[in-house]
């Protein structure tokens, strides 16, 4: 400690400015800390080694190993060893949860991809250039991505086979009501003229509110660029995993397109005692009277919106067939028709859900939320020309599936090379007060001003040794 004390008075004296002398405590303080860490995953190798050998494991060399961490790169030594069925093992590596041939910690593989969800690789890789000690390549960033969101898809996949598997429905939340969306975003794709659509749900639980802004209740998102099928496999198993609908409405919303029709809904849901309500998404109603009487106030575009408010399918036509006799252009007449189309195709869905229920929840809205909450794709995944790889996309949609539903690093700790019996199993092996008892080696780099680790420092060692019990 006070060779420490000595090196940032030094530090502090010899620094022109409070800037430089902020970046240069900062880089000592990697120095230290990579160099302590390591010293420490040295020693806790020997103990595990010995305690294996007691168990009959062969020794079969040391090796040397980097991992990056936050902080900086993390030098150590580790035993590969050969257990009783002739099978190879670095044990230090199987306690800390570090994969065969990860040059990354965990908590990087995640930051990584969690930063890159929201800015481009390259920006990825200079925004932690100047704020951590981890310096990466942008190809090396949508690696790690790819890694850490396809962590989230295994689990996602895992969990349909559990569902498909189960003899009976887990023990879900019960709620009364339950609300889903569900759309497709297109997203340009690496192959020319080729787009990849990004499937898309929200599920919630209702609204509430805080002071005057309203917000959903609970809100979960489900991604994929997985076909039709595998999409609502997903929405499905998830919505079991968590809810006992069984006894709940089912309120949901979409635009009517291909893969988002009301019998997807009622498939889905299917536990619900009660018929799924599908309404159709009135943004796109909207978006449809735009295109076809164009975007200033009209009174064909008035008692239009009027009829399809009142659900008055005779005052619709009306009106339509009126419009339509004013137009001379066939651009415009076709826009029509369109509209015509779309409207008549999903007439029956035309409705406020509020309408269709008995008991109106206090708290109920209108549905919508749909078109809001795509921006989390599009603002990341539609700018400057961006083009996707299928594993790119799929792997960009899943980390942001995983923030938003707060599951990311649960999936990719669960997908490491560490179960929890494996690790109850090493934690015992680790008598953490042995290392204590061992000689620590002389740390290099003294010249440079970096801390020496004497024996004399055992009890500092220990003191964060403690914090693996």
């Amino acid at each position: 400690m006070d060779r420490i004390i000595t090196k940032l008075y030094e530090i502090i004296k010899e620094s022109s400015d409070l800037i430089a002398t902020e970046e240069s405590i900062q880089l000592y303080m990697y120095e230290v800390f990579t160099e302590l860490v390591g010293d420490i995953f040295t020693h806790m190798n020997q103990v595990i080694k010995e305690q294996k050998q007691g168990e009959g494991w062969k020794v079969k060399r040391d090796d040397w190993k980097t991992v990056q961490f936050i902080f900086g790169p993390v030098r150590y030594r580790r035993t590969l060893m050969v257990d009783q069925e002739s099978q190879n093992h670095y044990p230090l590596d199987d306690w800390l949860g570090i994969r065969n041939y990860q040059r990354h910690s965990p908590l990087v593989e995640v930051k990584v991809a969690e930063l890159a969800s929201k800015c481009t690789y390259r920006d990825t890789a200079e925004l932690l250039k100047e704020w951590t000690a981890v310096t990466i390549s942008h190809q090396t960033v949508g690696s790690l991505l790819k890694r850490v969101g396809g962590a989230q898809a295994r689990e996602d996949e895992e969990m349909v086979v559990e569902l498909d598997e189960a003899v009976e429905l887990p023990e879900g939340k019960k709620v009364d009501y339950f609300y889903a969306e569900a759309d497709g975003i297109f997203v340009r794709g690496t192959e020319k003229r080729k787009s990849l659509e990004v499937r898309h749900a929200l599920l919630y639980e209702g609204w509430e509110k805080n002071g005057k802004r309203v917000s959903l209740k609970e809100p979960k998102a489900i991604m994929t660029t997985k076909k039709t099928a595998g999409f609502w496999a997903e929405v499905q198993a998830f919505t079991a995993r968590h809810y006992a609908v069984q006894q709940a409405q089912v309120i949901t919303n979409s635009d009517g397109g291909q893969g988002y029709t009301a019998d997807k809904f009622q498939e889905a849901f299917s536990q619900s005692n009660y018929p799924v309500v599908n309404q159709l998404d009135s943004y796109h109603i909207f978006q449809g009277l735009n295109r076809a009487f164009g975007s200033q106030t009209s009174l064909f575009k008035q008692k239009v919106n009027q009829a399809l408010k009142t659900h008055d399918l005779n005052e619709l036509t009306i009106w339509l067939d009126t419009y339509e006799s004013t137009l001379d252009e066939t651009p415009a007449v076709e826009k029509l028709t369109t509209f015509r189309t779309y409207v008549l195709r999903n007439w029956d869905r035309i409705f406020d859900w509020r309408e269709k229920v008995e008991q109106v929840p206090q708290d109920a809205r209108g549905l919508g939320a749909m078109e809001s909450n795509q921006r989390h794709i599009s603002f990341r995944m539609k700018k400057r020309g961006m083009h996707w790889s299928e594993e790119g996309c799929e792997a960009m949609v899943k980390v942001k599936q995983g923030i938003l539903n707060h599951t990311l690093r649960d999936a990719y700790l669960h997908q490491q090379n560490r179960s929890t019996r494996q690790q109850r199993k090493l934690k015992q092996t680790v008598r953490l007060s042995s290392l204590l008892h061992q000689k620590t080696r002389q740390s290099v780099g003294a010249k440079d001003g970096t801390m020496p680790l004497y024996a004399s420092h055992s009890s500092a060692m220990g003191k964060l040794i403690k914090s693996f019990r």
